[in-house]
């Protein structure tokens, strides 16, 4: 089983049915912290991120990881094209978008992602697709779930150790 040193994540991957729900509980807190006083735009140092820039980039896994499962449904074994992620941060000014749009933004994100995650059955679960991060590797729907899992949990830990 993979796992985070960092933040102690594990990809069990027979817990992926219940990704769904864990991914919109980790969005309604970045929804909290989006809507909270904090100063959610300053970065901590250079080459850090922003709350609000974590916030928008796991907004965008999430509509990401969702268009990868649907893909994965209908096409066997698909490549999936990165996302871009350090590019994005600039080109979409991820530190001068709203913060109140982004909280809503983000728990959509994981409402859309966990309606298609939740009405998966077992041969949906098995399907595979080529995932190019970090390396590229045949993974299952089973891990995408789990990944996006980790990447929401991942990173409230990093906006929650910013604001501490």
């Amino acid at each position: 089983m993979e796992h985070c040193p960092e933040c102690g994540f594990t990809y069990d991957l027979d817990e992926s049915p219940a990704a769904a729900e864990a991914i919109r509980a980790g969005a309604d807190d970045f929804a909290v912290v989006l809507r909270s006083a904090a100063d959610v735009r300053r970065r901590p140092g250079d080459g850090v991120w922003s709350p609000l820039e974590y916030s928008s980039h796991v907004r965008d896994v999430l509509l990401s990881q969702r268009e990868r499962v649907l893909l994965a449904q209908r096409v066997d074994t698909p490549d999936c094209v990165p996302m871009g992620v350090d590019d994005r941060v600039e080109r979409e000014g991820y530190n001068e978008q709203e913060p109140e749009a982004v909280a809503r933004q983000i728990t959509d994100a994981a409402l859309l992602l966990a309606t298609v995650l939740d009405r998966l059955d077992d041969a949906g679960w098995q399907r595979r697709l080529i995932y190019n991060y970090p390396a590229s590797a045949e993974r299952s729907v089973r891990w995408v779930a789990m990944h996006a899992l980790h990447e929401v949990r991942h990173h409230l830990m990093d906006v929650r150790r910013q604001l501490a």
